[in-house]
Protein backbone atom coordinates (compact mmCIF):
# COMPACT_ATOMS: atom_id res chain seq x y z
CA UNK A 1 0.00 0.00 0.00
CA UNK A 2 1.33 3.40 -0.96
CA UNK A 3 1.67 6.00 1.77
CA UNK A 4 0.90 9.54 0.74
CA UNK A 5 1.77 12.87 2.36
CA UNK A 6 3.48 11.27 5.32
CA UNK A 7 6.97 12.12 6.48
CA UNK A 8 8.52 8.73 7.06
CA UNK A 9 11.72 10.37 8.43
CA UNK A 10 10.43 13.02 10.81
CA UNK A 11 13.15 15.20 12.27
CA UNK A 12 13.62 14.79 15.98
CA UNK A 13 12.77 17.88 17.93
CA UNK A 14 15.69 19.30 19.85
CA UNK A 15 15.27 18.61 23.53
CA UNK A 16 14.83 21.81 25.54
CA UNK A 17 17.88 22.92 27.51
CA UNK A 18 17.77 23.57 31.23
CA UNK A 19 17.62 27.30 30.49
CA UNK A 20 14.69 26.73 28.13
CA UNK A 21 12.86 24.79 30.83
CA UNK A 22 13.42 27.65 33.28
CA UNK A 23 12.11 30.21 30.79
CA UNK A 24 8.87 28.24 30.53
CA UNK A 25 8.15 29.22 34.15
CA UNK A 26 8.06 32.94 33.35
CA UNK A 27 4.57 34.46 33.69
CA UNK A 28 3.43 37.85 32.35
CA UNK A 29 4.21 40.75 34.66
CA UNK A 30 6.93 38.93 36.60
CA UNK A 31 9.76 40.74 34.76
CA UNK A 32 9.58 44.37 33.63
CA UNK A 33 12.32 46.38 31.91
CA UNK A 34 12.91 50.13 31.76
CA UNK A 35 15.84 51.53 29.73
CA UNK A 36 17.64 54.22 31.76
CA UNK A 37 20.43 54.89 29.26
CA UNK A 38 20.40 53.62 25.67
CA UNK A 39 23.26 51.52 24.43
CA UNK A 40 25.13 51.64 21.13
CA UNK A 41 24.98 49.52 18.01
CA UNK A 42 22.32 46.97 17.20
CA UNK A 43 23.82 43.67 18.43
CA UNK A 44 22.81 41.99 21.66
CA UNK A 45 24.42 39.09 23.58
CA UNK A 46 23.67 35.49 22.65
CA UNK A 47 24.64 32.03 23.88
CA UNK A 48 28.41 31.58 23.95
CA UNK A 49 29.04 35.27 24.66
CA UNK A 50 30.80 36.34 27.82
CA UNK A 51 28.93 39.31 29.25
CA UNK A 52 30.48 41.77 31.69
CA UNK A 53 28.08 43.97 33.62
CA UNK A 54 27.66 45.95 36.80
CA UNK A 55 24.66 45.09 38.93
CA UNK A 56 23.01 47.06 41.72
CA UNK A 57 20.01 45.52 43.53
CA UNK A 58 17.51 47.77 45.34
CA UNK A 59 14.27 47.34 47.16
CA UNK A 60 11.25 49.06 45.59
CA UNK A 61 11.72 52.00 47.97
CA UNK A 62 15.35 52.47 46.89
CA UNK A 63 17.36 50.75 49.62
CA UNK A 64 20.50 49.16 48.18
CA UNK A 65 20.66 45.43 48.90
CA UNK A 66 23.95 44.69 47.10
CA UNK A 67 26.09 46.13 44.33
CA UNK A 68 29.23 45.46 42.35
CA UNK A 69 29.96 49.19 42.21
CA UNK A 70 32.56 50.59 44.60
CA UNK A 71 30.51 53.74 45.26
CA UNK A 72 27.77 51.51 46.69
CA UNK A 73 30.09 49.36 48.80
CA UNK A 74 30.98 46.79 46.16
CA UNK A 75 34.42 45.70 44.97
CA UNK A 76 34.19 47.60 41.68
CA UNK A 77 34.58 44.36 39.71
CA UNK A 78 31.96 43.68 37.04
CA UNK A 79 30.21 40.32 36.98
CA UNK A 80 31.21 37.99 34.15
CA UNK A 81 28.94 35.26 32.85
CA UNK A 82 29.01 33.09 29.73
CA UNK A 83 25.48 32.92 28.39
CA UNK A 84 24.22 29.39 27.96
CA UNK A 85 26.93 28.07 30.29
CA UNK A 86 27.05 30.03 33.54
CA UNK A 87 24.49 29.71 36.31
CA UNK A 88 22.49 32.93 36.33
CA UNK A 89 19.28 34.32 37.84
CA UNK A 90 16.18 33.71 35.71
CA UNK A 91 15.40 37.42 35.35
CA UNK A 92 18.92 38.12 34.08
CA UNK A 93 18.84 35.04 31.86
CA UNK A 94 15.83 36.56 30.13
CA UNK A 95 16.78 40.23 30.39
CA UNK A 96 20.49 40.42 29.57
CA UNK A 97 20.12 39.11 25.98
CA UNK A 98 17.89 42.17 25.26
CA UNK A 99 20.62 44.71 26.11
CA UNK A 100 22.98 46.70 23.89
CA UNK A 101 26.58 47.48 24.77
CA UNK A 102 26.74 50.48 27.11
CA UNK A 103 23.06 50.27 27.96
CA UNK A 104 21.80 50.78 31.51
CA UNK A 105 18.42 49.25 32.32
CA UNK A 106 16.28 48.63 35.36
CA UNK A 107 14.65 45.22 35.68
CA UNK A 108 11.77 44.91 38.10
CA UNK A 109 11.64 41.29 39.23
CA UNK A 110 9.10 39.27 41.16
CA UNK A 111 10.74 36.87 43.66
CA UNK A 112 10.41 33.92 41.28
CA UNK A 113 12.60 35.79 38.79
CA UNK A 114 15.55 36.08 41.19
CA UNK A 115 16.54 34.02 44.20
CA UNK A 116 12.93 33.11 45.01
CA UNK A 117 12.72 30.82 41.98
CA UNK A 118 11.98 27.19 42.81
CA UNK A 119 15.22 25.22 42.50
CA UNK A 120 17.18 28.38 41.72
CA UNK A 121 20.67 27.28 40.54
CA UNK A 122 22.28 30.31 42.21
CA UNK A 123 22.57 30.32 46.00
CA UNK A 124 21.25 33.47 47.67
CA UNK A 125 23.43 35.41 50.11
CA UNK A 126 22.34 34.69 53.70
CA UNK A 127 20.74 38.10 54.28
CA UNK A 128 19.25 38.56 50.79
CA UNK A 129 15.51 39.34 50.74
CA UNK A 130 14.70 36.63 48.24
CA UNK A 131 10.96 36.78 48.89
CA UNK A 132 10.67 40.45 47.90
CA UNK A 133 10.05 42.16 44.58
CA UNK A 134 13.28 43.98 43.67
CA UNK A 135 14.90 46.33 41.16
CA UNK A 136 18.06 45.11 39.38
CA UNK A 137 19.99 47.96 37.74
CA UNK A 138 22.26 46.50 35.05
CA UNK A 139 24.96 48.29 33.06
CA UNK A 140 26.09 46.23 30.08
CA UNK A 141 29.82 46.96 29.84
CA UNK A 142 30.86 44.47 27.19
CA UNK A 143 30.05 41.17 25.54
CA UNK A 144 31.93 38.97 23.09
CA UNK A 145 32.37 35.34 22.13
CA UNK A 146 34.48 33.52 24.67
CA UNK A 147 36.31 30.24 25.08
CA UNK A 148 35.82 28.51 28.40
CA UNK A 149 39.19 27.04 29.35
CA UNK A 150 38.47 25.91 32.93
CA UNK A 151 35.18 24.12 33.54
CA UNK A 152 34.52 26.21 36.63
CA UNK A 153 34.88 29.43 34.55
CA UNK A 154 38.06 30.30 36.44
CA UNK A 155 39.87 30.79 33.11
CA UNK A 156 38.03 32.29 30.14
CA UNK A 157 39.52 33.71 26.93
CA UNK A 158 38.21 36.45 24.66
CA UNK A 159 39.92 36.64 21.26
CA UNK A 160 40.67 40.16 20.03
CA UNK A 161 42.65 39.26 16.88
CA UNK A 162 42.82 35.77 15.40
CA UNK A 163 46.27 34.20 15.07
CA UNK A 164 48.10 32.36 12.29
CA UNK A 165 48.12 28.61 11.70
CA UNK A 166 46.94 26.04 14.21
CA UNK A 167 49.98 25.25 16.37
CA UNK A 168 49.60 26.17 20.04
CA UNK A 169 52.19 26.08 22.84
CA UNK A 170 52.63 23.03 25.05
CA UNK A 171 55.38 21.80 27.35
CA UNK A 172 58.26 22.36 26.84
CA UNK A 173 57.73 25.01 24.10
CA UNK A 174 59.37 28.39 24.53
CA UNK A 175 57.05 31.38 24.25
CA UNK A 176 57.52 35.08 23.52
CA UNK A 177 54.54 37.29 24.29
CA UNK A 178 53.56 40.84 25.12
CA UNK A 179 51.67 40.64 28.43
CA UNK A 180 49.88 43.23 30.53
CA UNK A 181 47.56 42.64 33.46
CA UNK A 182 44.81 44.54 35.22
CA UNK A 183 42.73 43.79 38.27
CA UNK A 184 39.04 43.16 37.80
CA UNK A 185 38.34 46.83 38.55
CA UNK A 186 40.80 48.05 35.90
CA UNK A 187 43.99 48.85 37.84
CA UNK A 188 47.20 48.13 35.92
CA UNK A 189 49.43 45.73 37.87
CA UNK A 190 51.79 44.41 35.20
CA UNK A 191 53.02 45.54 31.79
CA UNK A 192 55.47 43.89 29.40
CA UNK A 193 54.64 46.03 26.34
CA UNK A 194 58.01 47.65 25.61
CA UNK A 195 61.56 46.47 24.96
CA UNK A 196 61.66 42.70 24.64
CA UNK A 197 58.58 40.47 24.90
CA UNK A 198 58.14 38.29 27.94
CA UNK A 199 59.97 34.98 27.42
CA UNK A 200 59.12 31.77 29.28
CA UNK A 201 59.19 28.01 28.95
CA UNK A 202 55.77 26.44 28.84
CA UNK A 203 55.07 23.92 31.59
CA UNK A 204 57.64 25.22 34.08
CA UNK A 205 55.33 27.43 36.19
CA UNK A 206 57.10 30.59 35.04
CA UNK A 207 53.73 32.39 34.66
CA UNK A 208 50.51 31.98 36.70
CA UNK A 209 48.70 28.71 36.05
CA UNK A 210 45.55 30.29 34.59
CA UNK A 211 47.54 32.53 32.25
CA UNK A 212 49.50 29.52 30.97
CA UNK A 213 46.26 27.58 30.45
CA UNK A 214 44.94 30.45 28.34
CA UNK A 215 48.13 30.92 26.33
CA UNK A 216 48.05 27.18 25.66
CA UNK A 217 44.98 27.77 23.44
CA UNK A 218 46.56 30.61 21.42
CA UNK A 219 48.19 30.52 18.00
CA UNK A 220 51.05 32.67 16.72
CA UNK A 221 50.19 36.41 16.48
CA UNK A 222 46.86 35.92 18.25
CA UNK A 223 45.79 38.68 20.61
CA UNK A 224 43.42 37.88 23.45
CA UNK A 225 42.24 38.80 26.93
CA UNK A 226 42.49 35.95 29.43
CA UNK A 227 40.31 36.29 32.51
CA UNK A 228 41.77 34.44 35.50
CA UNK A 229 40.16 34.09 38.93
CA UNK A 230 42.06 33.76 42.19
CA UNK A 231 42.23 29.95 42.35
CA UNK A 232 44.28 29.95 39.13
CA UNK A 233 46.60 32.81 40.16
CA UNK A 234 49.65 30.85 41.27
CA UNK A 235 52.88 32.68 42.24
CA UNK A 236 55.51 32.75 39.48
CA UNK A 237 58.55 34.74 38.32
CA UNK A 238 56.19 36.88 36.21
CA UNK A 239 53.89 37.60 39.19
CA UNK A 240 55.57 36.70 42.49
CA UNK A 241 52.72 38.18 44.54
CA UNK A 242 49.15 37.13 43.76
CA UNK A 243 47.44 37.49 47.14
CA UNK A 244 44.59 39.95 47.31
CA UNK A 245 43.52 39.67 43.67
CA UNK A 246 40.02 38.28 43.16
CA UNK A 247 40.59 38.11 39.41
CA UNK A 248 43.11 39.39 36.91
CA UNK A 249 42.59 40.24 33.24
CA UNK A 250 45.69 39.45 31.16
CA UNK A 251 45.97 41.05 27.73
CA UNK A 252 48.28 38.81 25.70
CA UNK A 253 49.76 38.99 22.22
CA UNK A 254 51.56 35.78 21.29
CA UNK A 255 54.56 37.07 19.36
CA UNK A 256 56.37 33.81 18.73
CA UNK A 257 56.48 30.23 19.89
CA UNK A 258 59.54 28.06 19.61
CA UNK A 259 58.73 24.43 19.09
CA UNK A 260 60.56 22.32 21.66
CA UNK A 261 59.73 18.63 21.60
CA UNK A 262 60.54 16.03 24.21
CA UNK A 263 60.89 13.16 21.77
CA UNK A 264 60.99 10.36 24.35
CA UNK A 265 58.88 11.97 27.06
CA UNK A 266 61.66 11.71 29.63
CA UNK A 267 63.67 14.84 28.83
CA UNK A 268 66.63 12.97 27.31
CA UNK A 269 66.07 13.57 23.58
CA UNK A 270 65.08 17.19 22.94
CA UNK A 271 64.49 18.89 19.58
CA UNK A 272 64.44 22.70 19.66
CA UNK A 273 63.51 24.61 16.52
CA UNK A 274 65.83 27.61 16.09
CA UNK A 275 64.69 28.66 12.61
CA UNK A 276 61.26 28.11 11.17
CA UNK A 277 60.89 26.09 8.01
CA UNK A 278 58.39 26.41 5.18
CA UNK A 279 55.00 24.75 5.19
CA UNK A 280 52.54 23.48 7.76
CA UNK A 281 53.60 21.25 10.63
CA UNK A 282 53.35 18.26 10.54
CA UNK A 283 51.74 17.83 7.09
CA UNK A 284 54.83 19.08 5.25
CA UNK A 285 57.36 17.09 7.30
CA UNK A 286 59.08 13.91 5.99
CA UNK A 287 57.02 11.67 8.27
CA UNK A 288 57.21 8.79 5.81
CA UNK A 289 60.39 7.15 4.53
CA UNK A 290 61.99 9.66 2.16
CA UNK A 291 65.26 10.69 0.56
CA UNK A 292 66.55 13.49 2.80
CA UNK A 293 69.21 16.17 2.34
CA UNK A 294 70.62 17.80 5.46
CA UNK A 295 73.53 19.85 6.64
CA UNK A 296 74.52 19.13 10.21
CA UNK A 297 77.15 19.89 12.78
CA UNK A 298 77.80 17.35 15.54
CA UNK A 299 79.17 18.43 18.93
CA UNK A 300 80.07 16.62 22.12
CA UNK A 301 77.79 17.84 24.86
CA UNK A 302 80.58 18.79 27.26
CA UNK A 303 82.04 22.06 28.49
CA UNK A 304 84.03 22.64 25.32
CA UNK A 305 81.21 21.52 22.98
CA UNK A 306 83.87 20.12 20.69
CA UNK A 307 82.72 19.78 17.08
CA UNK A 308 83.44 16.26 15.80
CA UNK A 309 81.82 16.57 12.35
CA UNK A 310 80.48 19.35 10.15
CA UNK A 311 79.15 18.59 6.66
CA UNK A 312 80.10 22.08 5.50
CA UNK A 313 83.73 21.48 6.51
CA UNK A 314 84.32 17.73 6.51
CA UNK A 315 82.18 16.76 3.52
CA UNK A 316 83.54 19.28 1.00
CA UNK A 317 80.54 21.50 1.74
CA UNK A 318 78.14 18.86 0.45
CA UNK A 319 75.04 17.96 2.47
CA UNK A 320 74.40 14.48 3.82
CA UNK A 321 71.90 12.62 1.66
CA UNK A 322 70.24 9.52 3.11
CA UNK A 323 67.06 7.49 2.99
CA UNK A 324 65.08 7.43 6.21
CA UNK A 325 63.79 4.15 7.54
CA UNK A 326 67.02 2.30 6.73
CA UNK A 327 69.10 2.89 9.85
CA UNK A 328 71.66 5.02 8.00
CA UNK A 329 71.90 7.66 10.74
CA UNK A 330 71.57 7.41 14.54
CA UNK A 331 68.01 6.79 15.71
CA UNK A 332 67.70 10.07 17.62
CA UNK A 333 68.92 12.03 14.59
CA UNK A 334 66.33 10.47 12.29
CA UNK A 335 63.46 10.80 14.78
CA UNK A 336 64.00 14.54 14.93
CA UNK A 337 64.55 15.10 11.19
CA UNK A 338 61.20 13.41 10.47
CA UNK A 339 59.54 16.26 12.41
CA UNK A 340 61.31 19.10 10.59
CA UNK A 341 60.04 21.34 7.82
CA UNK A 342 62.14 22.15 4.73
CA UNK A 343 64.44 25.06 5.58
CA UNK A 344 64.11 24.50 9.32
CA UNK A 345 67.14 24.50 11.59
CA UNK A 346 66.88 22.53 14.83
CA UNK A 347 69.16 21.96 17.78
CA UNK A 348 68.96 18.37 19.05
CA UNK A 349 70.36 17.10 22.33
CA UNK A 350 70.64 13.33 22.36
CA UNK A 351 71.54 10.66 24.92
CA UNK A 352 74.17 8.01 24.09
CA UNK A 353 71.71 5.16 23.46
CA UNK A 354 69.98 7.18 20.72
CA UNK A 355 73.24 8.63 19.36
CA UNK A 356 76.39 6.58 18.77
CA UNK A 357 76.38 3.85 21.43
CA UNK A 358 74.14 1.77 19.14
CA UNK A 359 75.51 3.10 15.86
CA UNK A 360 78.85 3.21 14.09
CA UNK A 361 80.70 5.63 16.34
CA UNK A 362 83.09 8.19 14.85
CA UNK A 363 86.66 7.81 16.08
CA UNK A 364 86.57 11.17 17.88
CA UNK A 365 83.34 10.42 19.79
CA UNK A 366 83.92 8.55 23.07
CA UNK A 367 81.62 5.79 24.22
CA UNK A 368 78.72 7.05 26.35
CA UNK A 369 78.92 10.56 24.90
CA UNK A 370 75.90 12.85 24.95
CA UNK A 371 75.61 14.58 21.60
CA UNK A 372 74.25 17.84 20.26
CA UNK A 373 73.43 18.16 16.56
CA UNK A 374 72.59 21.36 14.74
CA UNK A 375 70.57 20.16 11.75
CA UNK A 376 69.27 22.02 8.72
CA UNK A 377 66.76 20.17 6.56
CA UNK A 378 67.44 21.36 3.02
CA UNK A 379 64.71 19.27 1.45
CA UNK A 380 63.40 15.78 0.83
CA UNK A 381 61.88 13.61 -1.85
CA UNK A 382 58.78 11.66 -0.94
CA UNK A 383 58.53 8.01 -1.97
CA UNK A 384 56.96 7.43 -5.36
CA UNK A 385 53.18 7.44 -5.31
CA UNK A 386 51.79 4.23 -6.79
CA UNK A 387 48.73 6.05 -8.09
CA UNK A 388 48.77 6.01 -11.89
CA UNK A 389 51.50 3.38 -12.17
CA UNK A 390 50.94 0.29 -14.29
CA UNK A 391 50.70 -3.09 -12.59
CA UNK A 392 54.30 -3.89 -13.61
CA UNK A 393 55.43 -0.50 -12.28
CA UNK A 394 53.77 -1.16 -8.93
CA UNK A 395 55.36 -4.60 -8.67
CA UNK A 396 58.79 -3.08 -9.43
CA UNK A 397 58.38 -0.46 -6.70
CA UNK A 398 57.19 -3.07 -4.22
CA UNK A 399 60.18 -5.28 -5.02
CA UNK A 400 62.60 -2.39 -4.41
CA UNK A 401 61.11 -1.87 -0.95
CA UNK A 402 61.17 -5.61 -0.19
CA UNK A 403 64.82 -5.92 -1.29
CA UNK A 404 65.70 -3.00 1.00
CA UNK A 405 63.96 -4.88 3.79
CA UNK A 406 66.04 -7.97 3.05
CA UNK A 407 69.23 -5.92 3.26
CA UNK A 408 68.18 -4.47 6.60
CA UNK A 409 67.36 -7.97 7.87
CA UNK A 410 70.81 -9.26 6.95
CA UNK A 411 72.33 -6.26 8.75
CA UNK A 412 70.42 -7.25 11.88
CA UNK A 413 68.06 -4.25 11.70
CA UNK A 414 64.97 -6.40 12.17
CA UNK A 415 62.48 -3.71 13.19
CA UNK A 416 63.42 -1.55 10.21
CA UNK A 417 63.15 -4.56 7.92
CA UNK A 418 59.72 -5.43 9.32
CA UNK A 419 58.55 -1.87 8.67
CA UNK A 420 59.52 -2.21 4.99
CA UNK A 421 57.60 -5.47 4.61
CA UNK A 422 54.59 -3.98 6.41
CA UNK A 423 54.58 -1.07 3.96
CA UNK A 424 54.52 -3.45 1.01
CA UNK A 425 51.68 -5.49 2.51
CA UNK A 426 49.74 -2.39 3.46
CA UNK A 427 50.03 -0.89 -0.02
CA UNK A 428 49.14 -4.24 -1.61
CA UNK A 429 45.68 -3.82 -0.07
CA UNK A 430 44.99 -1.21 -2.77
CA UNK A 431 46.28 -3.26 -5.74
CA UNK A 432 43.70 -4.93 -8.01
CA UNK A 433 45.13 -7.36 -10.63
CA UNK A 434 43.23 -7.18 -13.90
CA UNK A 435 43.74 -10.73 -15.23
CA UNK A 436 44.90 -14.19 -14.20
CA UNK A 437 48.52 -13.57 -15.13
CA UNK A 438 48.68 -10.41 -12.98
CA UNK A 439 46.88 -12.32 -10.25
CA UNK A 440 49.55 -15.03 -10.17
CA UNK A 441 52.36 -12.45 -10.00
CA UNK A 442 50.55 -10.52 -7.27
CA UNK A 443 49.94 -13.62 -5.12
CA UNK A 444 53.61 -14.62 -5.45
CA UNK A 445 54.88 -11.19 -4.45
CA UNK A 446 52.45 -11.05 -1.54
CA UNK A 447 53.53 -14.48 -0.27
CA UNK A 448 57.17 -13.40 -0.43
CA UNK A 449 56.43 -10.25 1.58
CA UNK A 450 54.38 -12.21 4.15
CA UNK A 451 57.19 -14.73 4.56
CA UNK A 452 59.73 -11.93 4.96
CA UNK A 453 57.54 -10.24 7.59
CA UNK A 454 57.24 -13.48 9.58
CA UNK A 455 61.02 -13.87 9.47
CA UNK A 456 61.52 -10.32 10.73
CA UNK A 457 58.94 -10.90 13.46
CA UNK A 458 60.92 -13.87 14.80
CA UNK A 459 64.45 -13.34 13.44
CA UNK A 460 66.13 -15.89 15.73
CA UNK A 461 64.15 -18.74 14.14
CA UNK A 462 64.40 -17.79 10.49
CA UNK A 463 66.84 -17.00 7.75
CA UNK A 464 65.81 -14.43 5.17
CA UNK A 465 64.14 -15.59 1.99
CA UNK A 466 65.52 -13.71 -0.98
Amino acid sequence: MAVEDEDINPQKKKAPSEDDKRRMKIVPGSLMKAVMRPGGGDSTPSDGDQVAYHCTVRTLDGVIVESTRSEYGGKGIPIRHVLGKSKILLGLLEGIPTMLKGEVSMFKMKPQMHYGEDDCPVAAPSTFPKDEELHFEIEMIDFAKAKIIADDFGVVKKVINEGQGWETPRAPYEVKAWISAKTGDGKLILSHREGEPCFFTFGKSEVPKGLEMGIGTMTREEKAVIYVTSQYLTPSPLMPVVEGYEEVHFEVELVHLIQVRDMLGDGRLIKRRIRDGKGEFPMDCPLHDSLLRVHYKGMLLNEEKKVFYDTRVDNDGQPLEFSSGEGLVPEGFEMCVRLMLPGEIALVTCPPDYAYDKFLRPANVPEGAHIQWEIELLGFEKPKDWTGLSFDGIMDEAEKIRVTGNRLFKEGKFELAKAKYEKVLRDFNHVNPQDDEEGKVFVGKRLHACSNWENAESPSRHAIRS
